[in-house]
């Protein structure tokens, strides 16, 4: 019994004499690649999602589909405002019609009769109450309808004399206006639109997906989640005792925790983590008030690391 103790407490000993060995040869690092979310722009029920979790996907691919019926009504009133625009536009560029010329000639004949009539009738009344055979009343009444046949006649002459030279050239520019505003209405409901399809804005895989069909999606709200493709990096934390060690651009041996890969990657970035994060870095051995810093390794054989899971651990020989 006492030798079974024995040789259980040296196999205790040899195992912790080998993680030491190990925690004092080699620093751990993690896999890391670059994440991306994709959020909609546009309130709308999932009508369809195209993926699943984990799977690769291009920039360009179709993740889901929206159902957005109040963009599909606002496109319908937007050209029903481009239908009247135009129509407006179109009656300014080209002035007035045949037929409302005609009526117009029309109107300026009857009322040059008109006043025909009220200067006769002026007359022979106005040399009737000269010999005082009508009233006053009388003489001023044929007297009025007089001033109102020319006022008449003076704008029907105004009418036909716009006519004939056409609309003014500011209510030309207004009905313009108004016309690129509803085109600008339509393109701005059609873009809308067309946010109902949620498209993959880079190459990458997809992690999480967050709604169901169904589900209703608010404006920002982040649906898939994924990482981009071939963006695999290394994150290594060293403490302050040993970053002279280390520059940029320097090429570090790393070897995955489990399975001895060998992968070789470029130093690209250090930079001191903030306090906050010195519980999410890989643990190295540090003085308790050392600064840690954090290195950043770019794969050489970007496919190889391709192949690795996120979070896995890989090991960085200590210099000596």
């Amino acid at each position: 019994m006492k030798t079974i103790h024995i040789s259980l407490f040296a196999a205790i000993m040899i195992m912790v004499s080998s993680c030491q060995s190990n925690k004092m040869t080699s620093i751990e690092g993690k896999v890391k690649r670059e994440t991306l979310g994709v959020t909609t722009k546009m309130a709308g029920r999932i009508l369809k999602i195209y993926v699943s979790e984990g799977d690769q996907v291009s920039k360009g691919d179709t993740l889901a589909v929206l159902e957005l019926p109040e963009v599909k009504t606002k496109i319908s009133q937007a050209k029903g405002a481009v239908l009247s625009a135009d129509a407006q536009f179109s009656m300014a560029k080209n002035g007035a019609t045949d037929n409302q010329l005609k009526q117009l000639a029309a109107k300026q004949k009857a009322l040059n009769e008109q006043l025909n009539f009220a200067e006769k009738s002026y007359s022979r009344i106005q040399k009737m109450y000269k010999d005082s055979l009508v009233s006053g009343q009388q003489y001023d009444e044929v007297f009025a309808k007089l001033q109102g046949a020319k006022a008449q006649y003076a704008a029907v002459q105004a009418e036909w004399a716009e006519a004939q030279k056409g609309v003014r050239a500011e209510q030309k520019l207004m009905a313009l206006g108004q016309k690129d505003r509803a085109l600008g209405a339509l393109d701005e409901a059609n873009v809308a639109y067309s946010e109902r399809y949620i498209i993959a804005p880079a190459d990458m895989s997809i992690e999480t997906i967050a709604l169901h069909e169904g589900e209703l999606a608010t404006p920002g709200y982040t649906l898939f989640n994924g990482y981009l493709m071939n963006s695999t990096y290394f994150r290594i934390s060293i403490p302050e005792s040993s970053i002279n060690q280390y520059k940029k651009g320097d090429v570090l041996e790393l070897t995955t925790a489990f399975g001895n890969q060998k992968l070789k990657a470029n130093l690209v970035a250090i930079k001191q983590l903030a306090k906050y994060a010195d519980i999410t870095s890989a643990y190295p051995d540090y003085v308790i008030g050392e600064a840690l810093y954090e290195l950043k390794a770019i794969p050489q054989d970007v496919a190889a690391a391709q192949q690795l899971y996120v979070n896995s651990t890989v090991l960085l020989e200590r210099k000596k």
